[in-house]
């Protein structure tokens, strides 16, 4: 054999042990989780189980003491978490170019493993909340190597350019690294997702002005993200698509002729290329790891326009264009600390896009809103901001709501994605939510609107509570949640009856209040409680009977009803009677 032959056959045989060992890692590393989509709605699976987040994200320098880790992961068992969110930095594992330091990691997985908690780590490389604040010295001082994003001014800025191709070998190389060690160590499958970067976005302008971003926006709006426009023409953002169709809903031109010539179509060209930047960094991580990756936004809230809020990130009104760009990633996912909860929840809970809420303000009502989210959008978890700082005494709510969800998870995942599953939100503005179920109207109501606790009238702010009702057979349900009052009535009744005043007895408060009828009844049927059990679910998704509850606990008949301090699961039959 000549040398020539010799050499040859040595690099292909090395290109196939590389194949071989990629394979191998990618199996060790994607076998505990994944986000299976041959179901009705995408389940997250763990170890071949559902799984439902009940998280908890640790704040930004936490995980950077292993004496701090060793301390907090104990307390978030303790609040029935069954994952943590734990930022992987990348100044603490590539301190020195080339040179890797995996101590950080290792010491939240053994902290985990030790506590039956699992992990998603978070990462901040070239970008957390849109500054490059979380990149090595080594990177942040060669400027001229890694160069910074640029204003229409020529200001640099404390941001890394995603146009720099040298920026995004760096931080593939660092991410590369970190996935490649978390398969070959994570042999337990601790770890269950992967964010990419971390809430991205150009600040101070819509997009970057540097000499590298400004000739790439010379070439136009990108032939691919066209062909994914017109593919996808029916459920495209309104936003999108009005501005696409109010230009002519052109197939080639400048960015300006396409969309607009402002700030907002500088922001589309922007989102293109951030999301086609996390692409690269996604497509190797896939090549290791079948778990599910995701990328999160900081929101475009409060009237602010791009470059007020971090422009282009993966905000809904931009879902398409990441979409199109980084197909690798599994589901763009809202960090949610504004007021309006439900309305962003449902800008993310889309046929196109898995939710799951990686950062929502830590409140007590987080467990509520952990009900409302998985009852009626499907979503695979939520995770409370800065979880250390909480503890089960400050968020008793939440708490309980996660075991009670934890418990439900098996009967959960079985009505995931179908019209026999919905949860309720219950707040002092929305205390009440209509469900129509064939011919039961089921009225669910917060608990304060029984007239029984004291603190329903004496000026307490009614604390926001939710439940999720499962139906598991006609005249048959489930109610899971907290402070919530499940009243069944067939739709032939009268939806709109006067309000009156109970008093604690139940009765009416005074004889004035009494109404009287003012038609004949007929022939209209009407619905009441068969029984009404408080039970657990078991792994097996069974139920076992706890109580019967009758009596006081049901209003003699009238509703079901689980307390404002309470998480519990009900099952409840109903039958009809004229």
């Amino acid at each position: 054999m000549s040398r020539q032959s010799y050499n040859f056959a040595c690099s292909i045989m090395k290109h196939i042990l590389a194949i071989f060992l990629a394979f191998a890692v990618t199996l060790a590393c994607g076998a505990s989780s994944r986000l299976n989509r041959a179901v009705v709605a995408p389940q997250l699976e763990v170890d071949g189980v559902p799984f439902i987040i009940l998280g908890g994200e640790l704040g930004n320098s936490s995980a950077s003491c292993a004496a701090d880790v060793d301390s907090i992961f104990p307390r978030l068992a303790a609040m029935n978490l069954n994952t943590v969110l734990v930022p992987a930095t990348w100044e603490l594992i590539e301190p020195a170019e080339g040179d890797f330091d995996f101590t950080s990691i290792d010491d939240v997985l053994g902290a985990a493993r030790a506590n039956g908690l699992r992990v998603v780590f978070l990462w901040f490389g070239a970008w957390k909340n849109s500054m490059s604040c979380y990149a090595p010295a080594w990177f942040k001082a060669d400027t001229s190597r890694f160069p910074r994003a640029r204003t229409a001014a020529g200001k640099p800025l404390e941001i890394a350019s995603a146009f720099s191709p040298e920026v995004l070998e760096a931080d593939c190389r660092a991410f590369g690294e970190l996935m490649r060690h978390i398969a070959r160590t994570d042999t337990a499958g601790t770890v269950v997702m992967m964010q990419v970067e971390n809430e991205i976005g150009m600040l101070e302008d819509a997009r970057d002005h540097s000499s590298a971003a400004e000739a790439e926006y010379a070439k136009g709006v990108p032939s691919a993200l066209i062909r994914h426009l017109k593919h996808n023409r029916e459920t495209l953002h309104p936003s999108l698509a009005a501005r696409w169709a109010g230009h002519g809903n052109k197939t080639s031109g400048s960015w300006a002729e396409v969309f607009g010539d402002d700030r907002y179509s500088d922001e589309y060209f922007m989102a293109w290329n951030y999301a086609r930047y996390v692409e690269q960094l996604a497509r190797d991580a896939r090549a290791i790891t079948g778990m599910p990756l995701y990328v999160n936004a900081a929101l475009n809230s409060r009237g602010r326009r791009p470059g007020e809020y971090p422009s282009a990130g993966p905000l809904a009104h931009l879902k398409d264009i990441w979409h199109a760009a980084a197909p690798t990633i599994d589901f763009l996912s809202p960090d949610i600390y504004d007021s309006g909860f439900t309305d962003w929840v449902a800008q993310y809970a889309l046929p196109d896009n898995v939710l799951f809420i990686p950062e929502v303000r830590r409140e007590d009502a987080n467990g509520a809103q952990a009900y409302y989210v998985i009852g009626r959008h499907d979503a695979i978890g939520i995770s409370p901001f800065s979880i250390e700082n909480g503890s089960a005494a400050t968020l008793p709510s939440l708490v309980s709501a996660y075991a009670t969800i934890a418990q439900a998870t098996p009967v959960i995942a079985r009505y995931r994605g179908t019209d026999a599953m919905d949860g309720v939100l219950l707040t002092p503005e929305n205390p009440s939510v209509e469900i129509v179920d064939g011919d039961t109207r089921i009225t669910l109501s917060h608990f304060f609107t029984l007239p029984w606790d004291p603190r329903a009238t004496d000026g307490t702010r009614w604390p926001d509570k939710g439940a999720i009702l499962i139906r598991l057979a006609p005249n048959d349900y489930l109610l899971i949640g907290s402070g919530t009052v499940a009243k069944f009535e067939h739709v032939a009744e009268s939806a709109s009856a006067p309000a009156v005043s109970l008093g604690e007895d139940g009765f009416l408060n005074s004889g004035a209040d009494r109404t009287e009828a003012v038609a004949k009844w007929g022939d209209r049927p009407r619905i009441g409680l068969a029984s009404v059990e408080e039970v657990a679910v078991e792994p097996d998704g069974t139920l076992r009977r706890i109580r019967t509850l009758n009596g006081d606990e049901t209003h003699q008949g009238r509703h079901a009803r689980i307390g404002v301090d309470d998480d519990k699961i009900l099952h409840i039959k109903t039958y009809q009677y004229k």
